[in-house]
């Protein structure tokens, strides 16, 4: 018996069910079946293409969603179930993922949750708002009644992965065209539930104009759906509550979307009504503000007020818009007058503006330089652009300017040097006799500037008419290798000067010494003789927030206690490390997603482990053991786009799953002869210029003006001392 059936049915809806044989096609599942309820002959002529790697099932024209999934799960052998429609997508990789969780789950467990991304006919891979509800749940299964917001979720029934025995026995509740019913109805007839966190489906809208118009019936349809639902979750308070809440908040933004005739809207309107008022639940409240005034109005019944209501909003958000739009022109007007003001004065050969990461602090390339350049050109003057959040954070004495202040446009205005690890704001004006300098802050594995626009889900909100302009602004850009300075050419095409030096943040990782690297671990309180890992993984731009993609308990129990974890979100994610609460300072698992600086991390870590972050190629200079974790590579590679292919020009050994990482820990693969060889070739292609002085060349041909011969000369690899290893340094 197979342990998955992926049951792909519909019509060959504009022509996306190619895209999704291709897809499953490319990845081939051992354990799994692929059954094609495919409904007219186009859909049938598609996947006859792909046999045998598909049963194929055909359907009459017509044949609806609800039959056409009845028909695919009757010939399905599998003990799980996974419906998806012919129009949407799995990204790559993911059939394996779900196979995988399904076959670890206990007999108890009804339905599996995933995550998943959305498409519109404009833009492709975007987050859904489901991922920090499925990271809160966790990896253990529930029963619903203990963790009932999950009923908020997206009501997407191929977000669900249905136990075989559990779809036979309610296949009433499921044979139905609503959708969002049976996908709420799934979780109120479940047992338990577990969740996937990671995204597993896509979800594609298609263009409404192309879509039949909706009819007053399926109008209406909308307060009937939750009240059957209701009548599920009757007696169970928590669930009620929730769904009732979900009902209603659905209700009214359907109703706020307009798109019905007025004797349409006033029927909606009504029996909405008549469903809130009907299921309301003892004791329950509405929330405070504007929302609870419309639900008051809603159960209320009060369809003219209720209008009126609306009127008034519209004008007055209008009247606000409008006031913050004076205030913000009237601001602009004066930041612009005080900005040129200080553009007309001469520029200051001994002041220098530094920032990274999009003002958080002294950090990354640029707080190397500003070191470097303390000692060789004391004579220049470094100010900081920090946000006010981040300025306590300095550094005791740090002279610093705060974004849109009178004298951070002063200091942008007449400085000479401008250093940043990002980009300045669009405003900066790049004076002929000013220095811009753009350090950067990793090795691109992941596309990167232009390189972004086939990929929508990486260039989400980018203008890339306005990156050329930040481009075009650039004096030097810095390089750590020749693959990273020719990334660069393609990515930000522009006539700067690479600077193939080196990124001055590693030259720690060859001037530190014994002492420095024993005070890391004691600050971090990791025991003399205790192992450390360092797990770096990158963010998704599939996916809303960060959910750690290992069970770290489970890895931590394996590993045992002479290993400590250390777990780094990235910073994209900003303080939502809180996956990680309830595992920070066990002893074996310590979040270091605050710490700074990163290379202090590395420096006490003996070994890391990531996943797609450019850490790894700094860390690689240490020249210790990296281990490549890579479940959803396929789903990275195709959504993000990337320069090389990881999987075979890896740092260390790879690990597709939890178990297989585990085994790499456990064993001495992780730091074997194999191993060896091919972090070797990768520090050869990936560390080229990192020696541990490329601050000085940097300050010296950029502040010191000083040829590029006349520079130190980067050291050949097989001549470098990297720091020494944690074991060495507390021997």
């Amino acid at each position: 018996m197979a342990e998955l059936s992926v049951i792909v049915h519909g019509p060959n809806v504009q022509g996306h069910l190619t895209e999704l044989l291709d897809s499953l096609a490319a990845h081939p599942l051992p354990d799994a079946e692929v059954i094609v309820a495919a409904v007219g002959d186009w859909a049938r002529e598609t996947a006859e293409r792909h046999t045998p790697d598909v049963q194929v099932l055909p359907l009459p024209d017509g044949t609806g969603d609800a039959a056409a999934r009845a028909a695919g799960a009757a010939r399905a052998c599998g003990r799980w179930l996974h419906f998806v429609h012919a129009k949407d997508g799995l990204p790559a990789g993911a059939p394996r993922l779900v196979a995988e969780r399904v076959a670890e789950l206990p007999s108890e467990v009804d339905v599996l949750l995933l995550d998943h991304v959305r498409s519109t006919w404009r833009s492709t891979g975007l987050p859904s708002p489901d991922g920090s509800l499925l990271a809160r749940a966790g990896r253990a299964d529930v029963a619903l009644d203990d963790c009932s917001p999950l009923l908020r979720l997206t009501p997407l029934l191929g977000t669900r992965v249905l136990r075989a025995e559990f779809w036979r026995a309610h296949v009433r509740h499921f044979t139905t065209d609503d959708e969002p019913y049976a996908a709420l109805a799934a979780l109120l007839l479940a047992d338990r539930v577990a969740c996937l966190p990671h995204v597993a489906y896509e979800d594609r809208r298609l263009r409404p104009a192309s879509l039949p118009p909706v009819t007053p019936e399926q109008r209406y349809g909308l307060a009937a759906r939750y009240e059957s639902l209701l009548d599920l979750a009757s007696g169970r308070r928590a669930a009620h509550t929730v769904l009732y809440d979900v009902m209603v908040r659905d209700c009214l933004r359907t109703f706020a979307r307009g798109g019905m005739e007025e004797k349409v809207a006033r029927e909606f309107f009504r029996r909405a009504s008549l469903a809130a008022l009907r299921r309301r639940p003892e004791g329950y409240r509405h929330p405070a503000g504007l929302e609870g005034v419309r639900r008051s109005l809603l159960q209320e019944g009060a369809y003219g007020r209720y209008r009126a209501f609306q009127a008034v909003n519209r004008t007055r958000r209008t009247a606000r818009s409008a006031v913050r739009a004076r205030r913000r022109q009237v601001g602009a007007k004066l930041r612009d007058h005080q900005y040129r003001r200080a553009l007309g004065r001469p520029v200051n050969q001994h002041l220098a503006v530094f920032s990274a990461y999009w003002n958080r602090g002294v950090a990354c390339n640029p707080a190397a330089i500003a070191a470097k350049l303390a000692a060789l050109a004391p004579q220049i003057h470094p100010v900081w652009v920090v946000s006010a959040e981040n300025a306590a954070l300095l550094p005791p004495g740090t002279d610093h300017v705060v974004p849109g202040t009178r004298r951070y446009w002063e200091v942008l205005a007449t400085a000479k040097y401008l250093v940043n690890n990002v980009n300045f704001p669009n405003a900066v004006v790049k004076r002929p006799d000013a220095i811009h300098v753009q350090t950067h802050h990793g090795t691109p594995l992941k596309r990167m500037g232009l390189d972004q626009m086939a990929y929508p889900a990486a260039a989400q909100g980018l203008d890339f008419q306005a990156l050329l302009e930040r481009i075009d602004k650039w004096d030097f850009s810095v390089s750590a290798n020749s693959h990273t300075t020719r990334m660069w050419e393609r990515a930000y095409p522009s006539r700067y000067v690479s600077l193939d030096h080196g990124y001055p943040r590693n030259d720690v990782y060859y001037t530190a010494g014994a002492a420095e690297i024993r005070a890391v671990r004691d600050r971090l309180g990791i025991a003399r003789g205790r192992r450390a890992v360092l797990y770096a993984p990158t963010h998704r731009d599939y996916e809303a927030g960060w959910t750690p993609r290992l069970d770290l308990a489970a890895l931590a129990d394996r590993l045992g206690d002479d290993t400590v974890l250390l777990v780094r979100g990235h910073y994209f994610y900003g303080g939502a490390a809180s996956p990680l609460t309830n595992l920070r300072r066990t002893g074996r698992i310590i979040d270091v997603s605050s710490y700074d600086p990163v290379e202090e991390l590395c420096l006490a870590a003996d070994a890391l482990v990531t996943d797609y972050s450019s850490i790894m190629f700094d860390y690689a200079n240490l020249d210790r053991p990296i281990v490549i974790h890579a479940d959803d590579w396929e789903t990275y590679r195709t959504t993000r786009g990337v320069y090389f292919d990881l999987m075979a020009e890896a740092p260390g050994p790879v690990a597709r799953t939890q178990q297989e990482l585990t085994e790499i820990l456990t064993t001495e693969a992780w730091r074997d002869e194999g191993a060896a060889k091919t972090r070797a070739a990768f520090r050869r292609r990936f560390c080229e210029y990192d020696d541990g002085r490329a601050a000085e060349r940097v300050v010296r041909r950029v502040f010191l003006g000083q040829d590029e011969k006349d520079l130190p000369p980067v050291l050949p690899i097989e001549e470098r001392t990297p720091a020494p290893t944690p074991q060495e340094a507390t021997a």
